[in-house]
């Protein structure tokens, strides 16, 4: 064992910026004061410095949210508690729209505020105007209003949160760059400054844009990069009051802040300039880039057409300060997969303000308690794989992605950027046929197929977009005949080893212990009963298991079941999702198609579902698993990479008149929606069990093996449940989900849509969401009615079901 340094602290916190500082903050609020935070300047001197200081309280998810008005909350108490002032004034904010389709997504954004519990009205121009007077409003269509965000002075609530800090017992040292980090038996044992090393027992990385560069002192992957982030403080301007607003014009991608009489006006381009391509200097410290007026000239003015009265000011600063964005626009947070006791806080996006009181408390809980209190799952590191810290990549992402903070946010919205990166072997045959594709977790993938002669380009709205019609073709063809999927994308893991079995019947919910052929959904379970993987299972052979999940899930899944399994277990896993392609053959001719493709006995007495098994396609040997996540008879085959060509060539080729049709991921998701099948990350997540989420017939309570979580669902069973995954369609036909939908009941909010889609079949919206009960059973409650779903402000009849709408006793399934 090496020396682990002449100091040794419980926890240390690499990086004295808002979010090392707020990290350090909760630790101590939760008893643990042995931690010392390591500036290699001074505090706050990186990004937080020049950030904007605007704090909201609407984000991505509800969990996300949660944190924001978390920070709100704390901010305005900091000052009481510590003695030093925070600039925190909650003066509310105003986001306004100039088209018709931007008020669309303000009205869904107000619909989401409400399922979230943030306080957002939707006004007109007027009314828009009389809370924003120095604004021009003859070119608005309206607004949204938040009566309730703020803002605060960024560096000052950093030292708000230092000397609580320090009072609670933390250390933080200035001037102590990091300069090694040695790591023995898969952790972090001690961190080298030039004066000493110290030993730690935990790390934690919030170092901003150099957390690339930390991490790569011990191997921790950061996919984030620098992007240069501008705006300017003005003299004083017509109009402008202490109490005014924060405001955005995202159609005009800028947005104001008040400052001393003057505004703070800074701009999200859409095509923005990454900066410290090689590397971030060690001394660029409470430093700015140079002045790019080329480059803001056209958010200047499109800043004087919003408020006229910049005409007449001065400008007192140009600030051009880097802040680092991630390649989704979330921020990274928890656990980084490559080492047992490494911890990260970075990428803030420009929301680093908004984000840090609450990620530091998440954060911090998660590294007390072991796991995280609430669902990270949106801004957890383990979202992206390796490649996603490649500097080619990110440099050409980031510069999508923060153009897209004030881009509209459509549906389905594709990136343009760092593409194409990871293509199935099947990619040419798939582009070919038509496909359109988008991409997820670096993979190109055929989202809808154009028939010859149209473009296969998205045309964005939040109605019926340009692919609608083709996609509900594919939908049709699955129900009726048989589709064609390339689902090469989904993570595949091989498990194997005399103890496999052992470590899988303790991690999954349900019983994996099946003879060799045998597939099995199951979850896998925090303590807590909360559903960590969704997966499948499949007995391969007496000691070996094929593990297969979805694409978004494979860098956590993978993290999971290799920190749940004993170091002296004999079971080894290994990701091998490149060795295979997968083809969905999916619909009730997908057994003839088969059939006359395979000598195999494909009858349902001989190859029933749930059954997998190796059959030969052409010249090759493939797994055929008939299973399904669309809701029809149908295999998936897992086919050698180098031999899928020949197989997806011979299915082709005996299709004759099955009435054979490629398909995408668009029609895969309506006809899993139809189903009811879930989505992990959306209808379940860590925080979710699978009685909450009606999977309960997926867990073997009786099995031998007590599994993870176990004794939690058995309470929830015993004691009951408060909240409940439903399914639900439209009454009305035209009117389209798309998630984040409040859910009403008799004139009051019960729930929210996790997830929806449009069903074909049934031919209208169809979507998941989990409702309130109360002190009624869920069936009591579904057979009560009275529900309406809230779409951008309107309520429409729904109809609840604890049942699939399509094929809800799962005959054709099993046909």
């Amino acid at each position: 064992m090496p020396s682990l340094g002449s100091e040794r602290f419980r926890v240390v916190v690499i990086g004295g910026g808002i979010a090392g500082c707020s990290v350090a903050y909760h630790l101590a609020r939760l008893g643990w004061t042995d931690v010392v935070v390591l500036e290699r300047d001074r505090l706050a001197c990186g990004t937080t410095w020049h950030a904007a200081g605007l704090v909201a309280r609407l984000r991505a998810t509800h969990a996300l949210t949660v944190l924001a008005q978390y920070s709100n909350e704390l901010y305005a108490a900091l000052e009481a508690e510590t003695g030093q002032a925070t600039g925190y004034k909650a003066n509310g904010g105003l986001v306004v729209a100039r088209t018709a389709e931007r008020m669309v997504e303000l009205r869904r954004l107000a619909s989401a505020a409400r399922c979230f519990g943030v306080d957002a009205e939707v006004v007109g121009p007027a009314e828009a105007g009389a809370l924003w007077p120095p604004m021009h409003t003859g070119d608005l269509a309206g607004g949204l209003w938040f009566p309730r965000n703020a803002q605060a002075n960024p560096y000052d609530t950093t030292m708000a949160l230092a000397k609580g800090a320090r009072r609670l017992g933390v250390r933080i040292r200035e001037g102590s760059p990091v300069v090694g980090i040695r790591a023995h038996d898969d952790a972090v044992v001690a961190i080298e400054t030039p004066e000493s090393e110290i030993g730690c027992e935990t790390l934690v990385i919030c170092a901003g844009m150099w957390s690339r560069s930390v991490g790569a002192l011990c191997g921790v992957s950061f996919p984030l990069h620098a992007v240069e982030h501008m705006y300017i403080v003005t003299g004083a301007v017509e109009g402008v009051t202490p109490t005014l607003p924060t405001l955005g014009d995202p159609d005009g991608m800028i947005y104001f802040k008040e400052e001393v009489g003057g505004l703070v006006m800074g701009c999200f381009e859409r095509n923005a300039k990454p900066w410290g391509m090689d590397g971030i200097p060690d001394d660029f410290s409470f430093a700015l880039l140079d002045a790019d007026w080329d480059h803001f000239l056209p958010h200047a003015e499109s800043g004087m057409v919003r408020v006229p009265a910049l005409g007449n000011s001065d400008i007192k600063q140009f600030y051009n300060g880097p802040e680092s964005f991630t390649p989704d626009n979330q921020y990274l947070l928890g656990r980084a997969p490559e080492l047992r006791n490494v911890f990260v806080a970075a990428g803030f996006n420009s929301v680093g303000i908004t984000s840090a009181g609450g990620a530091g408390k998440a954060l911090a809980e998660w590294i007390v308690e072991g796991e995280p209190t609430v669902d990270l799952s949106a801004v957890d590191i383990r979202r992206f794989g390796r490649f996603h810290s490649n500097p080619t990549y990110l440099r050409e992402r980031t510069a999508e992605s923060l153009g897209l903070l004030y881009a509209m946010h459509w549906p389905f919205r594709q990136l343009s950027t760092a593409r194409p990166l990871r293509r199935s072997s099947l990619h040419q045959r798939m582009a070919d046929a038509g496909a359109s594709f988008g991409e997820l977790f670096g993979w190109e993938r055929p989202n809808w197929f154009a028939p010859e002669g149209v473009s296969r380009e998205y045309e964005y709205s939040y109605g019926r977009q340009n692919w609608f019609p083709y996609s509900a073709e594919e939908h049709r063809a699955v129900r009726q005949a048989v589709g064609l999927f390339d689902q090469s994308s989904l993570a595949k893991f091989l498990m194997q080893g005399r103890d496999s079995e052992a470590v899988l019947q303790r991690l999954c919910a349900n019983d994996v212990g099946v003879p060799v052929g045998r597939t099995v959904y199951t979850a896998m379970l925090n303590r807590h009963g909360g559903i960590e993987c969704d997966l499948t299972v499949t007995r391969i052979g007496d000691d070996r298991f094929l593990i297969v999940t979805g694409v978004q899930s494979a860098t956590r899944d993978f993290d999971w079941i290799r920190r749940h399994t004993d170091s002296d277990a004999q079971a080894w896993l290994t990701d091998v999702t490149s060795g295979f392609a997968v083809l969905g053959v999916m619909g009730p001719e997908s057994r003839g198609l088969l059939e006359r493709a395979s000598a195999a006995d494909l009858s349902n007495g001989a190859f029933p579902f749930g059954t997998s098994r190796e059959i030969g396609i052409g010249y090759a040997k493939v797994r055929a698993t008939r299973i399904t996540y669309v809701g029809e008879l149908g295999w998936e085959l897992y086919v050698p990479t180098d031999m899928a060509v020949t197989v997806y060539d011979a299915l082709l080729a005996t299709a004759g008149d099955a009435g054979l049709r490629h398909a995408g991921f668009h029609a895969l998701n309506s006809l899993r929606m139809e189903k009811g099948y879930r989505h992990w990350g959306d209808d379940i997540s860590t925080h979710d069990s699978p009685i909450e989420a009606g999977l309960a017939a997926a867990v073997a309570f009786d099995k031998e093996v007590p599994f993870m979580g176990r004794d939690a669902l058995l309470r929830q069973r015993d004691e009951g449940i408060a909240r409940r995954l439903v399914l639900f369609r439209l009454v009305d036909p035209e009117p389209l989900m798309h998630g984040d939908e409040p859910i009403w009941r008799d004139g009051k909010m019960a729930g929210a849509v996790t997830s929806a889609a449009y069903g074909h079949t049934i031919g209208v919206s169809v979507g998941l969401g989990y409702i309130e009960l109360g002190p009624n059973s869920v069936q009591d409650v579904v057979a009560a009615g009275g529900f309406e779903i809230e779409i951008a402000g309107e309520r429409f009849p729904a109809v609840a079901s604890l049942r699939p709408f399509h094929d809800p006793d799962g005959i054709r399934v099993r046909s």
